[in-house]
């Protein structure tokens, strides 16, 4: 998922959480709550950090109303002034909750308004706008989201920048009005949602305790976190699909149908290979895919790549166009309409099979690839590429879940389903192709996957190899408990793992996208001998600045952790070495964990464990 719906997901609530703190004591007053209840919707309205726009703020509860102006806010704001309008709510607050409050109101956004109008014209913009639009409206007290649309970009291209208040001054119609019932309602089910996120998130960490106690001994324990004993080489090629097509962003005018058709599906891939001494080297040597996920390139997990590769694992990391970084780039210069066209659901795991084909065709004739053990494939993706892994691994694409699943995403608290809901397309395309298993994939872990309506119970549950899930527990782009923790307990495969890291968001596994030493664009086959990525940034990649607190803390030991498990999972199922399993357990999780980033892992997960939990409306966050 992108970086900005992560950055809206992330800074939002804070502003909600300002206005909450000032007119939050309903008790004292229903006016008090009616406008608690306003400014916290104001709060959430913001898809790209907002500004206001209107004379006054009508917030209506059944057949009661209290309104305040937006001059007495923006007075406040700019210049410390209190009137007669503000005062009356001020009485409640304390001094430190009014310099809060004066704060969110001037909080400036720095993005571009071709930026915040792509994303907002895209079909996730429009149906988070279309959410929004229930509970703020104009006079007319209509829907609100194209008023809200449009007061965004405006604000936006504002001088000023993109402000609370400058989304209230550029609000298309003389007053806002909010539906306090159901802000109120909205607010309660985010609540109930949070607390039950809390109490599957505390079962993990209960269940771990008991698995500790039975977990077998480590002995001559290793730190899998270090590099490995090997030096790498790394290449980049090029393959050409010529049977699949990609909508460019270069020719976003031409029909879907046809668009790309004539050169194929270009795409790279970086393939890191370990240096062995020709003695000692093993016939025969595993290998590990590397998918990443939307928005993101190959350099993405580079430090996992390597990592792998210091250990003996042959890496391959090939880079999907049309949801990779150029896509998002061209999104945002509006040289594309989408992050990703639905298509993707099905080239995504299709790079990765014709990949492999194409390794086995060339170790016929080509030494460099003729020790890769091709029939025997690990593969580990991040967020969509987490789905590519679980669709490789013997999870179809579930089109009647998507169907139940997709009918009210204007009531969805989780906002991965606005792109996997983009996978009904391909129901009704000339290829109606949904499983995308491949034998050759023996083992995967997905990191902070999309699976809850694009895979659901039913598919999730074909998978017969080992899997491991990871989580991100402060995960708002794909939300742990739909997304990562209920699936876990879909899964049926004997050798299953749900790895939690507290509190970890979805970018807390991302690398700092290195640029290996020398590296070469080339697009044909390349080379070079760095054994170790660099750390300065790749010039040619194009990524939205995330802030820190988007990214969460220690992101440092998340990444320490993605290494050791991952390593110690494709060596017990992938290089087949069994006297790794013991590092798959709760007890060797529990020794590397740091005190700012926990880390649990558990092989087991009870469904009564989560009987308190969400039932199916929760899992997915629509009301059916």
């Amino acid at each position: 998922m992108t970086a900005l719906s992560s950055y809206v997901s992330h800074i939002f609530p804070r502003w909600r959480t300002h206005f909450l703190s000032f007119f939050g004591d309903r008790s004292r007053s229903l006016g008090l709550g009616l406008l608690l209840a306003g400014f916290s919707s104001l709060g959430a309205i913001t898809i790209a950090p907002t500004s206001y726009a209107a004379d006054r703020i009508y917030v209506a509860y059944n057949i009661l109303e209290r309104s305040i102006s937006v001059k007495a806010l923006e007075d406040y704001a700019q210049r410390g002034v209190m009137d007669e309008d503000l005062a009356v709510y001020a009485q409640y607050a304390n001094p430190k909750v009014l310099e809060n409050l004066r704060s969110a109101l001037q909080a400036k956004a720095d993005v571009n308004p071709v930026t915040v109008a792509q994303f907002l014209y895209s079909p996730q913009g429009e149906a988070a706008l279309k959410r929004l639009g229930q509970v703020i409206q104009p006079e007319s007290r209509i829907s609100g989201y194209q008023a809200i649309r449009a007061a965004l970009i405006l604000a936006a291209r504002d001088p000023e920048g993109l402000t609370l208040l400058n989304f209230l001054r550029r609000f298309p119609s003389k007053g806002i009005r909010i539906d306090v019932e159901r802000s109120l309602r909205v607010a309660g089910e985010a609540e109930q949602l949070i607390n039950k996120t809390k109490q599957a998130t505390q079962a993990i960490i209960q269940v771990a305790s008991e698995e500790r106690i039975t977990d077998p001994p480590l002995t001559n324990r290793i730190d899998l976190r270090r590099s490995g004993p090997f030096g790498f080489d790394k290449q980049t090629i090029t393959l050409n699909d010529p049977n699949r097509g990609i909508a460019t962003p270069s020719a976003p005018a031409v029909p879907a149908s046809t668009r790309g058709l004539l050169k194929g599906r270009i795409y790279k891939v970086d393939i890191y290979t370990p240096r062995l001494e020709k003695a000692t080297a093993p016939r025969s040597l595993p290998v590990v895919v590397i998918s990443h996920g939307l928005g993101s390139d190959r350099d993405s997990f580079a430090y996992l790549a390597s990592h792998l590769a210091s250990h003996g694992f042959v890496v391959l990391v090939p880079e999907h166009p049309g949801s990779d970084s150029k896509q998002m780039e061209a999104l945002l210069q509006g040289n594309a309409s989408e992050v990703s066209e639905p298509g993707e659901f099905a080239n995504r795991p299709l790079d990765i099979s014709y990949l492999l084909d194409y390794l086995e065709q060339q170790s016929r004739t080509n030494p460099t690839y003729q020790s890769f053990n091709l029939q025997r494939v690990g593969v580990i993706g991040q967020s969509f590429g987490g789905y590519t892994a679980l669709a490789l691994a013997g999870a179809s694409i579930n089109f009647p879940e998507l169907q139940a699943s997709c009918t009210n995403l204007e009531n969805t608290f989780n906002i991965s389903l606005f792109l996997q809901c983009r996978a009904l397309q391909l129901q009704h395309s000339d290829q109606t192709r949904s499983d995308f298993r491949d034998p050759r994939i023996q083992a995967a872990i997905a990191l902070n996957p999309i699976t809850s309506a694009v895979l659901g119970k039913n598919n999730l549950s074909a998978i017969q190899i080992p899997t491991m899930i990871v989580a991100g527990s402060s995960d708002t782009v794909t939300p742990a408990l739909f997304e990562q923790i209920q699936p876990f307990t879909w899964l049926t495969t004997l050798d299953k793992y749900l790895v939690q890291i507290d509190p970890g968001t979805h970018f807390s596994v991302i690398g700092d996208v290195p640029a290996p030493n020398n590296s070469s664009n080339n697009s044909n086959n390349s080379s070079n001998n760095s054994s170790k990525p660099a750390s300065t940034p790749n010039s040619n990649t194009t990524s939205l600045s995330i802030p820190p607190e988007v990214i969460g803390p220690d992101p440092a030991a998340a990444q320490h952790y993605t290494k050791a498990l991952a390593l110690a999972f494709f060596k017990t199922y992938i290089a087949q070495q069994p006297n790794f399993r013991p590092y798959l357990s709760a007890t060797y999780a529990r020794s590397i964990s740091e005190t700012n980033l926990r880390v649990d892992l558990v092989r087991t997960l009870p469904a009564d464990q989560l009987s308190q939990g969400p039932g199916r409306t929760v899992a997915v966050g629509v009301k059916r």
